[in-house]
Formats: structure tokens, C-alpha cells, sequence
């Protein structure tokens, strides 16, 4: 609240200034802390419609506030997510007309092919009021988009859309108002055709198809905001005479003080300043095992505090955390890789131009060479050339294989995000996989049980469980879960006791049990063999004598070594990424016969390695599961996901497997190829029909035979070529993987 000077009646003198308070109260807590209350508010992000918005498919293409790309029509993304959601204004936009489309777009599809099968014929007025709002509406964007590539010169999909169905409407129209236009020996049952069916099934399929590329879009917007979601909200600051505040994560300032309880999510990237801990930072930096932390060692946010109580100093913030650098690394990456341009797309450049040249021309030659009437044969024959080379078969040629291919996939535990993903993976040469969670199960776990003299396996392992039973620990907690698989009883221990650090001790049935260093229960260290294996080597005494070792470790999966002697087998280069230590990754690598290894890597670090690879002329995929593999999985040139790990790793990636297992990769090898092999089928199919079809459209056979090609015959034609495609794409459903 604002307060006057003149009138107010308290105030306090801090740093040569005089500063006035509405009460005795508010001046109390300022001169407690000034700083706290002089601290500059944090800045508010600028307004959604002051941020930049770029093209997924053209980075280049750089606005202030939303818009449509001019050279593809797609709708612009952020540049820089946000952890807040966004409304998909687009995608609800796009799921209304496309269901009331569908909904005015089937009557005309059951009464076309009752005019085949019944002979029953629907008056053209009534299709006329089903198709137009269909096209004028639900096509609009279309058209729009058509338009804006006119005008900038890149023609692309929407130019073709807009062409087919504007000029099959505004025909049918015409006959319908106009129908002594159409020569007689061109109409079916006397009556002139009209192609509002095709015009506004066309319409429809590419609706469909844009809903589920916005849907694509958003998930990957999803990840971001998932990952920014990851750090907490709030934390807890300590001022310099040991109070204790809870404060927004916004309002921290590089310098600040805060206490992280166990449990909690470090707030902020800093070092410890007071205390010591256990922290879980496998989501950040791919170590499989806790890490032990002491005064001046670093910890990065959103990491999660196991054990113990500490202090630490904040030293980068907001978008400076290793966690908001990863965010902006996706990003980056996702928008330097542009998607790959569908062929329809590639050869709209040409073929667009090419199809108006050629109804031109035909219409030219008609009004020219043609009989009488001229104007009706050379509309018609124009007509039919724009018609026949709608771009109906060509739209669905990509989708229709890509539905059936991530069906097939999905049944082989493959999830497939896009087309792109299954394009660029039958291309890999070189194969990146992070260590922990995807070769190996992901957590700690018992692999060795070595009792000394006078002790069995299962009488050290439950006496350890007792004691670890009351640990927070997760090396504790793999005893824990290797005593429970055992079905062994376990006890309360008494006088249980903690030593950050170094281990756990208590008393099971009057016995003084030590679990932890070799130091700490009075063990010879003699556990190199378990080390040499990757394991950690815990020991335990019982009543000071040594009882025995365990190996705590996180174990390979069963089908790994398989999977990846499958994939060296499909011709696959095997790199070994791990952020976990040398002495672990290799041991690792030793018993899976990897012979390249990086290990001891930060996540820009993996992401770093895609590039370097990528830049040797190498189709790299990345396979991984955490927090830490994203900038990777985003970077390479098709991720590819454990469906075990996280959600932003998924995400992130262009492949995921669903059982988390190795082999499913050779599934997708298989399934890549064959997909790509029915795709280029399908091309070159829909082409087919429309080279030899255009020509007889335009009335080549006319001065030899007396032939011409009815705009009706023109879209059997083109229906024709879509049921090839949609028949060939159904084979992918038989294709052995």
C-alpha cells in the first residue's frame, strides 16, 4: 500500500535512507530483515503475444506473437516453451470443423455409392447444401494457405488442395446452376455430374490429417513443459541469523541460502554449504547410484535429496540451471532439424505449375482445334485435367501407410510418433546408448552375496534388511527388496543409527549389525572382484566380526546382449554414452562386448557428441531413458526411447519401446524399411494414374480415336488410384518383422 510521508507516523533509517511504514508492525519486520524487503520483485515473462514465434519447418521464419508460416502454412510455436500450458488454439479449431465435416461429408459418401450400386441419384441441391459448407468453411484455412503460397512463390500440399476442390466445387456448381454448359455426350443419365463428394472427402481427409500432425506438435510442446515442471515451486531460505522462509523458486537470488530437507527436489543449481546428503541425480546426469554430497560440492535443481538435512548456496538460476539449459537445448534442436519435406511437397514446385500449364493448354487447344460447342468441351476438358490430378491418392500415400506401419509397430510394443521417424531410421549407421535404464534395469539392485565363514547368504542379507529396513537409503532399499524376493523375516532393529556417509548399525534380536564401508564395520577390503563388475561393495559385521560383502549394482537386462548383437548384425556401429563413472561403464561394456565408450558425460555433453558424429557424415540414433538423454534424443537423428524411463524422454523421442527392451529396435529397423518401401510404392502409384491421366484428360486420344475423358471418368480415376494406395498400405498389416 502506498504511504504518505508527511503523515506517517513510523519509520526506519536503513543505508542513508528513510524509509515510512503504515504500522509498527511492518517497520518491526523490515528492520529484521531489509534485505529480504528491498530485493528486487522477479520480472514477469514477456506476454504471450510479445514472445517470438518461429516455423517447426522453416526456423527461419522468425514473428512477434502467433501466426501462420508464409512458406509452408503451418501454424508458428513459441520459440521458447513455457511451464504454464498453452492453449492449442489451431488444434481445437481444427477438431470442430473436422467433425462437422465428417458428420456433412457422409451422407454424400453413402449416397455416391448408392448412385453406383442402387442407381439412387440425390438431388444436386441437396448434395450442393452438404458439400459447401464442408469446402467454403471447413476448407477455408486450406484456401488460405493455398492463396499465401501463391503470393510468396512456394507452392507446396495446400496449393494442390485448394486447387483440386476450389475447381471440382465451383465445376459442380456450375453445372448445377448452368447445366446446358455441359455437352449432352457428357452427362450421366442426362443429367450434368457434379463432384461435391469428391471435393468435400478430400476436405475431410486433410483435415484429419492436420488434427493428428497439431496433436504430434503439442505432445512435443507437452515435453518441454514437463521438463521445466520438474523443479519444484518452492523452497526454503535461511537468513543470516537462521530463520527459516518458504519462498517462490522465482524469488531466489544468486548468493541466497536454502535448506533442502530429505525428500525434497534441490530448488536451484549451487553447492552445499553446510551438512551432508544422498542425492538421486539420475534424471540429470545418467549416474545410476546416489551421490554422496559434501560442503562445496556442486548440486543441480530438480535433483532429488534421499537423505540427510544441508544448506546450500544458490549459484545459477532461472534459465541458467543445468535444468533450463537442457530445456533450451531441446528446443534448439528440434527447431535445427527441420522435419524432411514430404514428396508431395517436393514436387509441388513443378507439379503444381505443370497441371495448370496442362488444363491451359487443353482448354486453349479446345477453344482452338476443338468442335462445336467449344467453350463446353474446352471447360470440360480443363475440368477434367484439374480433377484428375487432385491430389487425393497423393495426400493419402504417406498417411495410409504410416497408420497401418505404427499399427503393426504398436503390436510389436514399437510406438512410432511420424512419418519422419520412420523415414530417417531405416538411414542409421551409428547407434548411441545411454547405459543406465536402457542397457541396464535402472536401479540398484543385489547381484552378489558373499558370507564369511560361520554365516549363510540368507542370514546376512536378512540381518541387513533389518537394519537397512529403517534406512532411506537405496542401496538399503536393495537389500530391503532382495531380502523380500527371498520371503525372508525380517526384524525391528533397536538402536538403530545412521552415519551419513559411511553406514547404517542397529541391534536385530540382541545383535549389533553394521551394514555399510569396510571401515565402518571393521571389514577387510577385499571386494576388487565386485568392483571389477561394476557393483558397489557393501559390507556387514555382526557383533564386530566381519560377516560378509554384498554387490549392489544396476544389473543388465536380459535381453540386452541379444538385441545388440541383432543390431550389429543390421550393420549398426555401437557407442556406449553414459554420464555414470569410467570404472562402472566399462566393466559394463566388458561383459556386452562395446568397445566404444564415452563415459563420465553431462547432458549438453551427449548432445554434443550427436552433433560431432552427425557433422562426420554419420545417421546417428540415440537410445536412452532420463531427463539427461533429452537433449540427445532431440539432437540425433531419431531418438529412441525406453517406454520405462520418463515421460520427457519419450517424449523427446521419434521411437519409443514399450517393454524397454533393446530388441524392439531391430523390430523398428524392419518395420522402417518396410514402411518406406510402401510409401514410395504409394508415390509412385498415385503419380502413375496421374501421368497417364492428365494427357487423356486433356484429350490426347481425341484426334486418333475420338476419345475424351468425362470429368465423372476423371474422378473414377482418381478414386481408383486412392483405393491402390489405401489396398497397398493394408499389406504392411502381413509384413514379418
Amino acid at each position: 500500500m502506498k504511504v504518505d510521508p508527511a503523515t506517517a507516523r513510523h519509520h526506519s533509517d536503513h543505508a542513508g535512507t528513510r524509509r515510512f511504514f503504515c504500522s509498527n508492525g511492518c517497520k518491526t519486520k523490515f528492520d529484521a530483515d531489509p534485505a529480504k524487503y528491498l530485493r528486487p520483485k522477479p520480472v514477469s515473462p514477456p506476454a504471450d503475444a510479445a514472445a517470438i514465434y518461429t516455423c517447426p519447418m522453416h526456423p527461419e521464419v522468425r514473428q512477434q506473437g502467433p501466426g501462420n508460416c508464409p512458406k509452408c502454412g503451418m501454424a508458428l510455436e513459441p520459440e521458447m516453451p513455457t511451464a504454464a500450458p498453452v492453449e492449442n488454439h489451431e488444434l481445437k479449431d481444427f477438431r470442430r470443423r473436422l467433425w462437422i465435416c465428417a458428420a456433412l461429408t457422409a451422407p454424400l459418401i453413402v449416397v455416391e455409392m448408392g448412385s453406383h450400386t442402387l442407381g439412387i441419384h440425390a438431388p444436386g441441391w441437396a448434395q450442393f447444401a452438404l458439400a459447401t459448407p464442408v469446402v467454403l468453411w471447413g476448407g477455408w484455412p486450406f484456401f488460405q494457405r493455398g492463396w499465401e503460397s501463391v503470393r510468396t512463390g512456394h507452392l507446396n500440399m495446400f496449393t494442390l488442395i485448394a486447387l483440386g476442390t476450389g475447381i471440382a466445387w465451383l465445376f459442380s456448381a456450375l453445372a448445377l446452376i448452368a447445366p446446358d454448359l455441359v455437352p449432352e455426350a457428357m452427362r450421366v443419365n442426362g443429367m450434368a455430374p457434379v463432384y461435391f463428394e469428391a471435393s468435400a472427402v478430400i476436405v475431410t481427409l486433410v483435415l484429419v490429417g492436420q488434427v493428428l500432425e497439431l496433436r504430434a506438435r503439442e505432445q512435443t510442446s507437452d515435453a518441454m513443459r514437463a521438463l521445466l515442471n520438474l523443479a519444484p515451486t518452492s523452497a526454503l531460505r535461511v537468513s543470516e541469523d537462521g530463520a527459516e522462509e518458504a519462498i517462490e523458486v522465482a524469488a531466489i537470488h544468486v548468493g541466497d541460502r536454502l535448506r533442502v530437507r530429505p525428500g525434497e527436489k534441490i530448488p536451484v543449481d549451487g553447492s552445499v554449504v553446510v551438512g551432508r546428503a544422498v542425492v538421486d541425480e539420475s534424471m540429470m546426469t545418467g549416474e545410476s547410484m546416489p551421490v554422496k554430497k559434501s560442503p562445496g560440492e556442486g548440486v543441480y535443481a530438480a535433483s532429488l535429496n534421499t537423505t540427510g538435512s544441508f544448506v546450500m548456496r544458490a549459484e545459477r538460476i532461472g534459465a541458467e540451471t543445468l535444468l533450463s539449459r537442457i530445456v533450451q537445448m531441446v528446443a534448439q534442436a528440434q527447431r535445427s532439424r527441420a522435419p524432411v519435406q514430404r514428396l508431395a511437397d517436393q514436387v509441388s514446385q513443378w507439379f503444381v505449375p505443370t497441371v495448370i500449364a496442362a488444363a491451359a493448354a487443353a482448354f486453349a487447344a479446345w477453344m482452338t482445334f476443338g468442335p462445336e460447342p467449344r467453350m463446353s468441351y474446352a471447360l470440360v476438358a480443363a475440368v477434367s485435367v484439374l480433377i484428375i490430378a487432385c491430389p487425393c491418392a497423393l495426400g493419402l500415400a504417406t498417411p495410409m501407410s504410416i497408420m497401418v506401419g505404427v499399427g503393426r509397430g504398436a503390436q510389436e510394443g514399437v510406438l512410432i510418433r511420424d512419418a519422419e521417424a520412420l523415414e530417417r531410421f531405416e538411414k542409421v549407421d551409428t547407434l548411441l546408448i545411454d547405459k543406465t535404464g536402457t542397457l541396464t534395469e535402472g536401479k540398484p539392485a543385489v547381484t552378489a552375496i558373499k558370507p564369511c565363514a560361520g554365516f549363510s547368504e540368507e542370514e546376512i542379507l536378512r540381518l541387513a534388511a533389518s537394519v537397512e529396513r529403517a534406512s532411506e537409503h537405496p542401496l538399503g532399499a536393495a537389500l530391503v527388496a532382495a531380502a523380500k524376493a527371498r520371503e525372508l523375516s525380517l526384524e525391528t532393529a533397536s538402536d538403530f543409527d545412521s552415519d551419513s556417509g559411511r553406514g547404517v548399525q542397529g541391534r536385530v534380536a540382541g545383535r549389533l549389525v553394521r551394514v555399510g564401508s569396510a571401515s565402518f564395520t571393521g571389514a577387510t577390503d577385499d571386494a576388487n572382484e565386485l568392483r571389477a563388475s561394476g557393483a558397489t561393495a557393501i559390507f556387514i559385521s555382526v557383533d564386530g566380526a566381519f560377516a560378509g560383502v554384498f554387490g549392489i549394482a544396476d544389473p543388465i537386462k536380459a535381453t540386452t546382449a541379444q538385441a545388440l548383437t541383432d543390431l550389429r548384425a543390421e550393420g549398426l556401429r555401437i557407442v556406449m554414452l553414459t554420464g555414470d563413472h569410467r570404472g562402472t561403464a566399462e566393466a559394463i561394456a566388458r561383459q556386452l562386448g562395446i568397445t566404444e565408450i564415452e563415459s563420465e558425460v553431462m547432458p549438453q555433453d551427449k548432445a554434443a557428441a550427436v552433433t560431432r558424429l552427425r557433422g562426420e557424415g554419420r545417421t546417428v540414433a540415440m537410445a536412452g531413458d532420463g531427463v539427461n538423454d533429452a537433449p540427445a534424443l532431440a539432437a540425433a537423428d531419431i531418438g529412441v526411447a525406453m517406454g520405462t524411463g520418463t515421460d520427457v524422454a519419450m517424449e523427446s523421442a521419434g521411437i519409443t519401446l514399450v517393454k524397454g527392451d533393446l530388441s524392439g529396435l531391430v523390430r523398428a529397423r524392419r518395420l522402417s524399411r518396410a514402411t518406406m518401401r510402401n510409401i514410395r510404392q504409394n508415390l509412385f502409384l498415385a503419380f502413375a494414374y496421374n501421368a497417364a491421366g492428365v494427357p487423356i484428360a486433356a484429350g490426347v486420344l481425341y484426334p486418333a480415336f475420338g476419345l475424351t475423358l468425362s470429368p465423372s471418368i476423371a474422378a473414377a480415376a482418381m478414386a481408383l488410384s486412392s483405393v491402390s494406395v489405401i489396398a497397398n498400405a493394408l499389406r504392411l498389416r502381413r509384413t514379418p518383422l
